[in-house]
């Protein structure tokens, strides 16, 4: 791999970015960029990313940012052509390309009748971490700052009783929101956690931590209340046998509030 030349990184992003009008031409540029920047030293047999089930050119991740920056301001102002590019961009398979697709449905305003159809598809194909929080996250930016509450109607879809296999994507999408300084609407955040923290499965505790964790920073007081009301009222056993199982990762403050309340109702239950 060459030593990377910012400058001219940025040269080649910017030329790449003139072929988005034309998506083919794009990822043929596209694709001979990516194997320019190959650390073949760092190449497996099989090419697959660590912790990945995709494929992967090996390219570092500043090449893949500098084109996102050189593509960002031409797909906000064109969607339609945006989405287009997206799409190719997720078919060919790659991480790097996944990325960039999840970076491109992010340019896309919220409006956008087909977005939402493209995040519910592509999170339910998606193996690969770090595609997926892209998914959850970049993708979802402008919908988040835009139109919160439609937003919001999207996470409780996610967060339906009936729909526990995308509980995770609900908790990871809404942790951007909840750390967000400007955001301040809690109480409907509180609303939709409130089922997830009463019946999580075993296999959401990591999740459901960060989530709790997210709530506390972001609002100590108000979060302990809710906690408390949630292990004072909730007619599932296995509330207090979740909380109690996450205690020791939750705020070192929030864990010292709850403890006592956890054991009592342990010892009740």
């Amino acid at each position: 791999m060459p030593a990377i030349d910012l400058a001219r990184l940025r040269k080649q992003a910017n030329r790449l970015a003139d072929f988005f009008f034309v998506p083919e031409d794009f990822l043929k540029h596209l694709r001979e960029m990516l194997e320019f920047y190959v650390n073949y030293s760092l190449r497996t047999k099989e090419n697959i990313a660590p912790g990945s089930n995709l494929p992967t050119f090996r390219t570092p991740a500043v090449v893949v940012r500098q084109i996102e920056n050189a593509i960002g301001p031409i797909a906000r102002e064109n969607p339609h052509y945006a989405l287009e590019l997206a799409d190719l961009l997720w078919d060919q398979g790659y991480i790097e390309t996944r990325m960039m697709a999840a970076f491109l449905l992010g340019c896309i305003p919220p409006q956008e009748e087909r977005l939402l159809a493209r995040l519910t598809a592509w999170t339910q194909q998606v193996r690969d971490p770090s595609v997926r929080s892209a998914l959850l996250t970049t993708s979802l930016a402008r919908m988040r700052k835009e139109t919160p509450d439609k937003f919001l109607v999207l996470i409780s879809e996610w967060m339906h009783p009936a729909r526990q296999r995308l509980w995770p994507n609900g908790i990871q999408a809404l942790l951007p929101m909840i750390t967000d300084p400007e955001y301040e609407n809690l109480p409907p955040i509180y609303e939709l956690a409130r089922l997830v923290i009463e019946s999580a499965p075993g296999m959401l505790q990591n999740d459901l931590a960060d989530l709790i964790n997210a709530l506390y920073q972001a609002s100590p007081a108000e979060t302990e209340y809710y906690l408390r009301e949630i292990l004072e009222k909730s007619a599932n056993p296995l509330t207090v046998v979740t909380v109690r199982r996450i205690l020791n990762i939750l705020h070192p403050e929030l864990q010292s509030r709850l403890r006592n309340l956890v054991r009592q109702k342990r010892t009740t239950n």
